[in-house]
C-alpha cells in the first residue's frame, strides 16, 4: 500500500487525470436496483415514496481507494397514477394494481409527474465530491402497454482537494500556485426511460455542464475539466414459473477519453422476496449480489466485487450495501414492479 501524503507530483497529476479526465462519477454494482442514481427519468415511477441509502467501499485494502455513500428519495405526483397519488391515504380493498397478476395484465400508467432528490458523497484519496441534485420526470403512456418518462436533474457539486494529504517533490511547482481546492459547481443531467411490464430501456447523461476544477492555468495540459458521462441501459423480465423470475440487463458507459465499457447483470428472484444475482464489469471485476425484500416497508441488498484488474494484487475486493424504505406504500407491495 502507498500513502497519498508521499505521492510525487507526477503521480498526483496522474490521479487527477484519472478522476478528472475519465470516470469522475462513482460507479455502483447495485445500480440495476436503483437506476434512479444514473437516470432522473425514474423519478416517481413506483406508486410509493422510494427511499434508498447506500454505502460502497471500493478496492478494500488499498489506501485512498474510493468510498461512496448516497441517499436518494423520489415519489410520483398525480391523482390518476395507479388509482391514486402515492401521498394519499391507502385505499380499502380492490385489486392491487402493482401485484404480479397485474403485471401480466399490464396497462400503461396514466400521465403523471415525479420528483426526487439525490445526495451522493464520494471520496478518493485527497479528492472529495458531494453532489446534491433535485430531479423531475414526466411519465406518459405511448401505447396501451408502453410508458415513456423524460427527466432532468439539476443541482450543485462541492469539490474539495485536501492539500494536507499531498506532498510535492517540488513545493514551488508553478502548477500548484493557484489551486482552488474548495469549489461549488453547478450540475445538470437529463434522461429518458421506456418501460413496460417485462422490459425497460434508458439513456441518460450526467455532467452536461463542463467545469474547470482545482488548477487554474492557461496551459491546456494542466486544465482539469469535468466531462459528460453517457449511460445506455436495458433489460427484460422472464417469468420462469409462478414463483421465479429472471432479469438479464446490460449497462453501456461512454466517458471520453477512456474506452467505452459495459456491465452485464443477471438477477434471479424468488416469489418477489429473495433475489440472487451476478455481474461482470469489463476489464474490472466480477460480482456476486443478494438481497431480501423483508416486508412492504424495507428491503436490503449486498454485493461483493472480485477485482480482475491489476488492482487485485493490492485489493481484497469491493463491498456495497443498500437499504431501501417504501413509504406511503398503499398497496403493500414488497418488490418494485416498474423498476424490477
Amino acid at each position: 500500500m502507498f500513502s497519498i501524503s508521499k505521492i510525487s507530483c507526477t503521480i498526483v497529476l496522474t490521479l487527477w487525470a484519472q478522476l478528472v479526465c475519465a470516470q469522475q462519477r462513482p460507479q455502483y454494482t447495485q445500480y440495476v436496483f436503483n437506476n434512479y442514481l444514473l437516470n432522473p427519468a425514474l423519478s416517481g415511477m413506483e406508486n410509493y415514496t422510494d427511499v434508498k441509502a447506500g454505502y460502497r467501499s471500493q478496492w478494500t485494502g488499498l489506501e485512498g481507494a474510493p468510498v461512496t455513500g448516497y441517499l436518494t428519495i423520489n415519489a410520483p405526483v398525480g391523482k390518476n397514477f395507479l388509482q391514486g397519488d402515492a401521498t394519499a391515504f391507502p385505499a380499502g380493498g380492490g385489486l392491487n394494481p402493482s401485484s404480479r397478476l397485474y403485471t401480466q395484465q399490464y396497462q400503461a400508467a396514466e400521465p403523471h409527474h415525479g420528483v426526487g432528490l439525490t445526495i451522493i458523497s464520494d471520496k478518493t484519496g485527497p479528492i472529495s465530491q458531494t453532489s446534491i441534485d433535485a430531479t423531475y420526470a414526466y411519465h406518459l403512456g405511448l401505447t396501451a402497454k408502453l410508458n415513456l418518462a423524460v427527466g432532468v436533474a439539476a443541482g450543485f457539486s462541492h469539490n474539495v482537494l485536501n492539500l494536507s494529504q499531498v506532498t510535492l517533490v517540488n513545493p514551488l511547482d508553478p502548477v500548484f500556485n493557484n489551486i482552488n481546492n474548495n469549489q461549488w459547481k453547478p450540475d445538470l443531467g437529463v434522461g429518458v426511460w421506456a418501460y413496460a411490464s417485462d422490459y425497460f430501456a434508458g439513456f441518460s447523461v450526467q455532467q452536461l455542464l463542463p467545469q474547470n476544477l482545482y488548477v487554474t492555468s492557461t496551459d491546456n495540459a494542466y486544465q482539469n475539466k469535468t466531462v459528460p458521462h453517457y449511460f445506455l441501459t436495458g433489460g427484460f423480465k422472464v417469468f420462469l414459473n409462478d414463483d421465479i423470475t429472471l432479469l438479464p440487463s446490460v449497462l453501456l458507459k461512454m466517458i471520453k477519453p477512456v474506452p467505452t465499457t459495459f456491465d452485464i447483470n443477471m438477477k434471479l428472484s424468488f416469489q418477489d422476496r429473495l433475489w440472487l444475482g451476478g455481474s461482470y464489469r469489463r476489464n474490472d471485476s466480477f460480482a456476486a449480489l443478494a438481497g431480501i425484500n423483508i416486508s412492504s416497508f424495507v428491503n436490503v441488498g449486498y454485493s461483493y466485487d472480485f477485482t480482475t484488474s491489476e488492482l487485485r494484487t493490492v485489493s481484497s475486493g469491493t463491498h456495497e450495501i443498500v437499504i431501501g424504505i417504501l413509504l406511503n406504500n398503499r398497496y403493500k407491495v414488497t418488490c418494485p414492479q416498474h423498476t424490477f
